[in-house]
């Protein structure tokens, strides 16, 4: 499959005059797309109207998808990559028009609400009244969500083959256990390592990998019991449990199709 990678300024906050409140974008990318190291000078908030999308800020790697948007505060250098066929969509909000709900990028729930009120700035013959009025409106409703479809990716010598390995076939059964002896050092030593540099407990990671491979999957129309074999659940049941534990949505949230 054709793959396009594209390639966006690094502008600073305010660089470039943005006098609107908000703007909108959208696109159906007909090719695997990457997009290189950027920065806007506004604050962005990315979804989709289908498909899952990535973006990534150094180590940290969000999924986007309609259900779960991402909040990208203005100067933030980002990269992304969308699968052929995703519909993804973007709200450009006015660097000195709009303050940012957050210093750093932060999940955004796409409530029903708020995408109304979006898709109607997107009406060409809103009057400017009502266009300030929903502007308001979105501002007021828009806030960071605690559901948020996040991986920290360790880098050091220790641990990345780990990272390299899961996120290359989320189905590895392999315990933190089975991976020291692999490798040839305490269980205690990539315990603590793998803590320090993620934050949580290779359990709790291994899910956050699946939660995000299965996402992928399901936007793309796969049924939730061949998703749940994917990423390594014996049953349908225990991928609905860990999912929701992991996301605080159901599977069936992302269902496409």
């Amino acid at each position: 499959m054709t793959r396009e990678t594209r390639s966006l300024p690094a502008l600073a906050p305010g660089a470039a005059d943005t006098p609107f409140v908000i703007q909108g974008y959208d696109e159906v990318v007909s090719h695997d797309t990457r997009w290189d190291a950027h920065s806007h000078p506004f604050h962005e908030l990315l979804w989709n109207e289908r498909g899952a999308s990535t973006a990534v800020v150094g180590e940290r790697i969000w999924t986007i998808t309609p259900a779960v948007g991402l909040w990208m505060p203005a100067g933030t250098l980002h990269s992304g990559a969308a699968a052929a066929g995703t519909w993804f969509r973007a709200g450009f909000f006015g660097f000195r028009t709009t303050a940012s709900i957050s210093d750093t990028p932060v999940a955004v729930e796409i409530t029903p609400l708020l995408r109304l009120l979006l898709e109607r700035l997107g009406e060409p013959a809103l009057a400017a009244s009502s266009r300030a009025a929903t502007e308001a409106l979105v501002l007021d409703v828009l806030e960071p969500s605690p559901r948020e479809l996040l991986v920290l990716v360790p880098t050091s010598e220790l641990l990345r083959p780990i990272a390299d390995a899961v996120r290359e076939d989320p189905a590895d059964q392999r315990t933190l256990a089975d991976w020291a002896a692999e490798l040839g050092v305490s269980i205690r030593t990539v315990t603590r390592a793998f803590t320090a540099e993620t934050g949580t407990s290779f359990a709790r990671w291994v899910a956050s990998v699946r939660a995000q491979h299965a996402i992928g999957l399901l936007t793309r129309g796969w049924d939730v019991e061949s998703v749940a074999e994917q990423v390594g659940y014996r049953s349908a049941s225990a991928f609905g449990v860990a999912f929701r534990r992991t996301t605080g949505l159901t599977p069936g949230t992302f269902r496409s199709g």
